[in-house]
């Protein structure tokens, strides 16, 4: 008996510090076979980039309703590596890990153990992806930068815009490669 494939999305997710009261997170989801998108976003008290990117991954993961393949595209670092190298070392114990020493809770466990708990449906494959000019390395400074309003609309369309095109690349790629496969 042959057994249904998965249907494939493309996730796409960025959390980012928009002011010094907090930050948003957004996913854009697509179907890679009808190219039906759904995306959300929303703002957060917090001030940690890094849980804004786990939290845009933990909801686009969880919009999900059936089990699939998902090939995320992220700019995270900090999710790449969880993925990658941390999860199963966490799980095994019990979301704890050692630094400098000291036994102490893996930072975002909370969001890691949802992470965990979708991939017992989804197959994830997670690829680091770098928008041009963002790629640069970060200033030394970890305060954010406060922007004017307009300044921030423009660069958040700019940003949409290079995803959309990076999305478009990868989508053509993937159907490239399973017409190939067969």
């Amino acid at each position: 008996m042959k057994t249904a494939a998965r249907a494939h999305y493309l996730l796409f997710s960025e959390g980012t510090i928009d002011d010094p009261r907090g930050g948003s997170w957004r996913f854009v989801l697509e179907e890679v076979e009808t190219g039906a998108s759904f995306s959300a976003s929303d703002v957060e008290d917090v001030e940690c980039p890094e849980r804004l990117e786990l939290l845009a991954l933990v909801r686009g993961l969880e919009a999900i309703n059936q089990p699939a393949k998902v090939t995320l595209v992220t700019k995270s670092r900090y999710v790449s590596r969880g993925l990658k190298r941390g999860l199963a070392d966490w799980r095994a114990n019990s979301w704890h890990w050692e630094r400098f020493g000291r036994v102490v809770p893996v930072r975002d466990h909370d969001l890691w153990r949802r992470v965990d708990r979708a991939l017992q449906f989804h197959q994830v494959d997670c690829r680091l992806w770098q928008f041009g000019a963002e790629s640069a390395p970060e200033t030394a400074s970890s305060a954010p930068v406060p922007r004017a309003p307009g300044r921030l609309a423009t660069a958040a369309r700019k940003r949409l815009q290079r995803a959309t095109q990076a999305a478009v690349t990868l989508r053509h790629a993937l159907r490239s490669a399973a017409l190939a496969a067969g």
